[in-house]
């Protein structure tokens, strides 16, 4: 493991981890794994009582997740190797490794998407309406991101450009850009990424209390707020990506979801109740 900067003088900086598999006997512990893991458990967790204070049942939560986990995998490695292809298809590199999700690699938008089609194959047999149980799942839905991103520490893996900020994180000259071989330390993107994730989850169980948003419009402002966290962190990062127009396909990705997110929001807009004499009431505090 490499010591502090070579090129440069700092005082502080974040370690990384000196290992992130574990071996019990034959069996490899990743430590990447575990953090998905981890995230899967406190969502499921905190989706039971939230769905639970709406009047469900706890079991309908697991019987969903047994859906949506599962698709959600498969759908954010199919995103990951769809816009990375030539980590995998090019001349001289191994196919077999997109099946390796152990690795690293695994895409937000194509876990939300396929992991929704799951959801809502949970939800139809279960005969729960897809947008009170999505709005019930968003915190919990980002917490878990929040957690896993903890697996890229392990991989060393999603930092930023080179930095000497006490926070700044130490990479080790097998995980560095090759452009920056004498640089040891860089923004630690993930960690941005994970604290910005636990604010939208405590913006969303605020407006989840006070029953700001429902019928689907909670989960559209998870989708919105993460997306303008994605925005600024995506411009930070110094990984592979391949780009369209000058900007990275995430940062294209982030913007078209984030604008049918806003649509959405605005489109789901109620009108204000009418009162008795006709007037407008106070907004509908239904949940």
């Amino acid at each position: 493991m490499s010591g502090p900067l070579e090129d440069a003088m700092t005082l502080a900086y974040l370690p990384s981890p000196p290992q992130g598999v574990w071996y019990l006997g034959p069996v490899p512990i990743r430590a990447y794994a575990l953090c998905i893991i981890a995230g899967i458990v406190v969502a499921v967790w905190l989706t039971q009582r939230r769905w639970e204070a709406r009047g469900g049942r706890r079991d309908d939560v697991l019987d969903v997740a047994m859906w949506a986990v599962p698709f959600g995998v498969v759908g954010g490695r199919l995103y990951h190797v769809i816009t990375d292809p030539e980590f995998y298809f090019a001349p001289g590199q191994q196919p077999i490794r997109a099946l390796y999700i152990w690795d690293g690699g695994l895409g937000i938008w194509g876990a939300v998407a396929l992991g929704a089609v799951g959801a809502w194959i949970g939800c139809r047999r279960r005969g729960i309406a897809l947008a009170d149980f999505a709005d019930a799942m968003a915190p919990g839905l980002v917490l878990a991101q929040a957690i896993g991103r903890w697996g890229n520490w392990f991989n060393q893996e999603l930092y930023g450009g080179p930095s000497t900020l006490p926070w700044a994180l130490e990479i080790d000259p097998a995980h560095r850009p090759p452009a920056t071989p004498l640089v040891a330390t860089y923004h630690p993107t993930f960690l941005y990424e994970s604290l910005w994730d636990i604010g939208v989850a405590v913006l969303l169980i605020w407006a989840g209390k006070r029953r700001l948003l429902d019928n689907g419009r909670l989960f559209a402002l998870y989708v919105a707020a993460y997306t303008v966290g994605r925005a600024w962190i995506e411009a930070l990062r110094v990984d592979h990506a391949n780009h369209f127009l000058g900007l990275r396909l995430n940062d294209w990705t982030s913007l078209a979801v984030f604008l049918a997110a806003a649509g959405f929001l605005a489109w789901r807009r109620r009108p204000a109740p009418v009162t008795g004499n006709g007037a407008p009431g106070p907004a509908d505090q239904r949940p």
